[in-house]
């Protein structure tokens, strides 16, 4: 059963990241830190803190020895047991320190090079030209839910060796893991369908290894002895988790701006070259992820009693929106040039997927504006949002001509 969140009354000790408001708009709140508190705390699950200046953030990211990734969940609760039991090294690289951090990620990078990831883009755009062939007679779609949603989960289905056809499947379980952590049935179940279903293909592929990533995690040694079985369920589930939501929130926020923005679409159907920058320009915008870091000694930082054990939320996509160090921060600026964003991380955790969910968010755009460059939210109709650990639209009702 899901808990319910009691009211906030006051941001600056008391926040609630799956507060309705602050889903619906964050944006106001940061700002509102900003003047009065920037790095806020909370007690409502555990002491928590909550920067949102670029400056703190980004220092925070580079000090690991006292903010640790062994606990990155922004919200914790009693589900966090059981995955410790059946994934005792978590999701690694992410959640874990070096060492382990090390060989764990250097294992992961080549598969999402420049050039690894090159490889998936016919793919990538076939899988959105069929998608839209779907719905694009019928002059309406939700672009979250008929579009975003299905794309990036089809390609690390590929990329992992797994069945597609289990789509609808994989995306409920990220979802019961990352935005229904406080529905405990939910995430439980998540947590333990997404365990089953790959020591079933990790007992596969030893017998059959193919060419996919799961495949060489299992049969690659680490200075001279196999990795265990924990961290390669862990990893697979990471390339999953971490690479079917935080996509898809990306492409769905990038069509929900411009279903709202008519001069922002116009100019991108144009302009079709400022398509890269754009892109930089619209995951600052719309960053979706927030990651936990743990306290590991008390410290004191920037005035912040911060103990031993409490959580440190690292709040990127505040830091994106920071006047600070964004001129017009608060305005998409599609040829905008210094924008030095953490949409996707910084410091030694920053994310190993970045090149793959470029690819995938340019794709989805250019596939959209070439097949429905006109294009707006129904009249009427209702957007919705999920937050928490990922931020991003999961109901888009647009019409077309």
């Amino acid at each position: 059963m899901a808990r319910q969140t009691a009211p906030v009354s006051d941001w600056t000790q008391d926040f609630e990241l799956l507060d309705a408001g602050y889903i619906e708009d964050p944006f106001t709140i940061w700002d509102e830190l900003r003047q009065t508190c920037p790095i806020a705390h909370s007690d409502r699950r555990g002491s928590n803190w909550l920067p949102v200046r670029y400056d703190d953030i980004t220092a925070m990211a580079r000090d690991i020895a006292h903010f640790s990734s062994v606990e990155v969940g922004v919200i914790g609760g009693e589900e966090d047991e059981e995955a410790e039991r059946i994934l005792p090294y978590g999701l690694p690289p992410i959640t874990v320190d070096p060492p382990i951090h090390t060989w764990t990620r250097r294992l992961l990078l080549p598969w999402f090079s420049h050039k690894r990831v090159a490889g998936y883009k016919t793919m990538t755009r076939e899988i959105c030209a069929n998608l839209i062939d779907s719905f694009v007679t019928s002059g309406r779609a939700d672009a979250a839910e008929n579009y975003a949603r299905q794309i990036p989960v089809r390609v690390v289905a590929h990329i992992l060796g797994v069945s597609a056809d289990l789509s609808d499947t994989f995306t409920e379980w990220v979802r019961g893991v990352l935005e229904f952590v406080d529905d405990t049935e939910r995430n439980q179940s998540a947590v333990e369908g997404l365990y089953n279903y790959f020591v079933a293909e990790i007992a596969k592929r030893r017998e059959h290894p193919g060419t996919d990533l799961l495949s060489e995690l299992l049969h690659t040694e680490v200075d001279g002895a196999p990795i265990y079985e924990s961290v390669v369920l862990g990893m697979a589930a990471l390339v999953l988790i971490a690479g079917v939501d935080t996509t898809w929130s990306a492409i769905g926020s990038s069509l929900w701006h411009l279903a709202g923005h008519e001069d922002d679409r116009k100019r991108l159907v144009a302009e079709p070259e400022l398509m890269p920058v754009a892109i930089e320009e619209l995951l600052r915008a719309y960053a979706p992820v927030t990651m936990a870091r743990l306290v590991t000694s008390d410290i004191e930082f920037k005035g912040c009693p911060m103990k031993a054990g409490d959580k440190l939320l690292m709040n990127f996509p505040a830091a994106n929106r920071d006047p600070e160090e964004f001129e017009d921060a608060d305005k998409v600026v599609l040829d905008r040039q210094h924008n030095r964003h953490v949409a996707f991380g910084s410091g030694i955790h920053r994310c190993a997927g970045s090149n793959l969910a470029r690819m995938e968010l340019t794709v989805a755009l250019e596939e959209w504006l070439k097949r429905i460059p006109e294009f707006r939210l129904a009249e009427g109709a209702e957007v919705t949002w999920a937050g928490g650990q990922v931020r991003g639209p999961r109901s888009i009702p647009v019409v077309f001509p």
